[in-house]
């Protein structure tokens, strides 16, 4: 008798010469770009015309700019294409589907940190296993049969989590430890528990959460480096190169950025240089365009992220805009992976408003990791009205550190030397700890 797997790979609703693309023996991560337009074209026709004859809500849109499915006839075409955006996601979980309710396997939802209400992302068997496993990187995402990985993202309704579980177990034949993060069972002190016992030699988890399983390890006095871990991958939140180097330096491995969201999926994937994301073409088509006007912008010109899913057929995702600030580079990258990489600025919502310029808190956060006297919690404390002139940064110190009006001045003579930016600190014992995401920008 047939497995339930093997009958649900007879029904998989895929081009040919997509699973053709996938059954080669070259993965995306080496592939030519000539190769990856060629799958992007093919796929971009499916999704469109799977989209126009089977869902209501963009037959309408499409519709509205007098655009049919056999109007594509290069991937320059999506351009033309009216962009998808979360407020019309929001509150209306089968808005996106292509199929029957039957066939919906998983709903997942938005960790609420844009505001708004919700949004549910619903996946089809197909969608969420066999099309979004069918390729690999494995230049990039090293992880392999035998690795035993420490999956420290929330789990729930969150996609992150359950991403990762399903990737590490059933795309690289892996261990997985599902530990969660926050709840009475994903408490620091529980999964540090698991980490002693287990010796896994792959994390995953948020910049946030893997500071403070470090500082978990720090109180039972357990050297985090004696894992000897193969790497150590955040994503869910942003951060700067120096926050990341101080959890190299605590965990005693290298750390690499993985970028995705919801409703796209994985969308980049850091290799060691730690120059950029290398676009995960494989499953994403990217674009950057004008957050004003819409227009799509040349390589190298900062703009609004815009993903298109190169593998959702069922629910299909055709020009989001994601909210997040960017910008591509297609010049070859010294680890020898073909695809381009973006650079990520932050999120629209999130730039600091300082002297009539827009900064990415990251930029800011950079030059305070810098400075060893100040700790590694803190947050941005913005007027909701005004620009701001200094930007006031609420912020712990460092263990052994003692605070004073002196150290103030001198570290604010510090970062504005460095940065060209008047900074306000003000020192607090001990911030609030995320169980959520952690949140660097406040206003009050």
């Amino acid at each position: 008798m047939s497995s339930l797997f093997e009958k649900k790979i007879k029904k998989v609703r895929m081009p040919l010469t997509i699973k053709r693309f996938f059954n080669g023996t070259t993965h995306p991560d080496q592939m030519s770009q000539q190769q990856i337009d060629s799958y992007h074209l093919e796929s971009l026709k499916h999704i469109v015309k799977n989209a126009y004859e089977n869902n209501e809500f963009y037959r309408q849109k499409l519709d509205e700019v007098n655009m049919k499915p056999k109007d594509i006839k290069s991937v320059s075409d999506l351009s033309k294409l009216p962009f998808l955006t979360k407020d019309e996601l929001r509150g209306k979980p089968y808005i996106l589907l292509t199929v029957d309710k039957k066939e919906i396997a998983l709903v997942q939802v938005s960790t609420g940190t844009t505001g708004g209400e919700e949004i549910y992302m619903m996946y089809t068997w197909n969608d969420y296993y066999l099309h979004d496993l069918a390729p690999r990187y494995p230049k990039l995402f090293e992880v392999d049969p035998g690795d035993v990985c420490l999956n420290a993202l929330p789990y729930e309704m969150s996609a992150a989590g359950l991403a990762f579980h399903k990737t590490f177990m059933e795309g690289c034949e892996a261990t997985v430890i599902p530990a969660g993060k926050g709840g009475a069972y994903s408490t620091p002190k529980k999964t540090l528990k698991m980490i002693k016992d287990l010796q896994p030699n792959v994390v995953i988890t948020t910049p946030s959460w893997a500071m403070l399983l470090a500082e978990e390890a720090e109180e039972q006095q357990f050297d985090l480096k004696s894992l000897q871990l193969k790497k150590l991958w955040i994503t869910g939140e942003g951060c700067s190169p120096a926050f990341r180097g101080r959890l190299e330096e605590l965990w005693g491995a290298t750390a690499n950025f993985f970028y995705g969201s919801l409703e796209c999926g994985v969308l980049g994937i850091e290799c060691d240089s730690h120059d950029g994301y290398h676009l995960a073409q494989a499953h994403a088509i990217v674009e950057i365009v004008d957050p004003k006007t819409g227009e799509p912008l040349d390589e190298g010109e900062i703009g609004e992220i815009v993903v298109t899913s190169a593998l959702r057929y069922d629910t299909p995702i055709l020009r989001f805009r994601t909210g997040d600030i960017g910008y591509i580079e297609s010049e070859t990258c010294s680890c020898g992976v073909t695809m381009p990489k973006f650079y990520l600025r932050g999120r629209v919502v999130d730039q600091i408003k300082y002297n009539g310029t827009s900064l990415s808190p990251f930029y800011l956060e950079e030059f305070l990791m810098r400075e060893p006297e100040i700790g590694n919690w803190f947050e941005f404390v913005l007027a909701k009205e005004e620009d701001n002139e200094a930007i006031h940064v609420r912020c712990e110190l460092a263990e052994g550190v003692e605070a004073s009006n002196h150290l103030a001045d001198s570290l604010e003579s510090k970062l504005e030397f460095a940065s060209g930016i008047p900074f306000k600190l003000e020192f607090v014992d001990k911030l609030p700890r995320p169980q959520g995401k952690t949140v660097r920008v406040v206003y009050e």
